[in-house]
């Protein structure tokens, strides 16, 4: 019984470093965890429409004029040299982030349901001018269906989040949040992703194994010592 318990601990260690071990794993290929901005759009009034905290990181293959090949390239955007602007409508909302003097313009396209009142992210684009591509970039998917929330809450993501836009080009975004449509002057209440969610059930399960374990040692414990108390039974 004491083999057994020792077999198990071993295999819960094991078990509670594989989940760690992938939960801080990085590629050593990224330039690290971007910085997170505030980015705005105003209505006509002045008031702000749409409101989106998060950090940027765009992976974007193109064809190297110099090396005549395609590669790939991580760029994190720079919140303290990029501008947002864009537009805001009954069922869609339009958000722009530009950056190094326009070289580079990212957008984002929100529509909402009116009927279902739900809104998702259904566009994003880019156009750039990179310093090793001859002719600018320009990429671009209006049927993507991403971060979908309720009108008036935001949409909120702490976890690192994948937004393919094509085979060539995706959005990382970090500790997002965002509203798109019915903001006034604050974030609504937060929908959270499945990432997070998922984030909050990793420490549940391995607490309850941690439990399990204890329990397991526990009985056999106990079990131990009734043997050996029936051991020096008198006959």
């Amino acid at each position: 019984m004491m083999r057994f318990t020792l077999v198990l601990s071993a295999l819960f260690i094991g078990l509670l470093a594989a989940v760690l071990h992938q939960s801080v794993a990085t590629d050593a290929n990224t330039p690290g965890m971007p910085a997170w901005g505030n980015y705005n759009v105003s209505n006509s009034n002045g008031s702000i429409c749409l409101m989106a905290i998060m950090g940027l990181q765009l992976n974007v293959s193109y064809t190297s004029a110099s090396q005549n090949k395609t590669v790939a390239s991580v760029i994190n955007l720079q919140p303290n040299v990029t501008s947002s602007s864009g537009s805001c409508d009954m069922d869609n909302a339009t958000l722009q982030l530009s950056t190094d003097g326009e070289k580079m313009n990212l957008t984002f396209l929100f529509s909402l349901n009116t009927t279902s009142n739900k809104y998702h992210l259904s566009g994003l684009s880019l156009s750039a001018v990179l310093p090793d591509v001859k002719d600018p970039l320009s990429v671009s998917n209006t049927s993507l269906n991403y971060l979908r929330g309720t009108l008036g809450h935001s949409y909120m993501c702490h976890d690192e989040q994948t937004l393919t836009v094509t085979q060539g080009f995706s959005v990382h975004t970090f500790h997002l949040r965002v509203q798109p449509f019915g903001y006034n002057g604050e974030f609504g209440a937060a929908e959270e992703c499945q990432l997070d969610m998922d984030d909050m059930l990793i420490p549940i399960i391995v607490g309850a194994a941690l439990a399990g374990l204890v329990l397991v040692v526990l009985v056999a414990y106990l079990i131990g010592r009734k043997r050996s108390h029936a051991g020096y039974q008198t006959i």
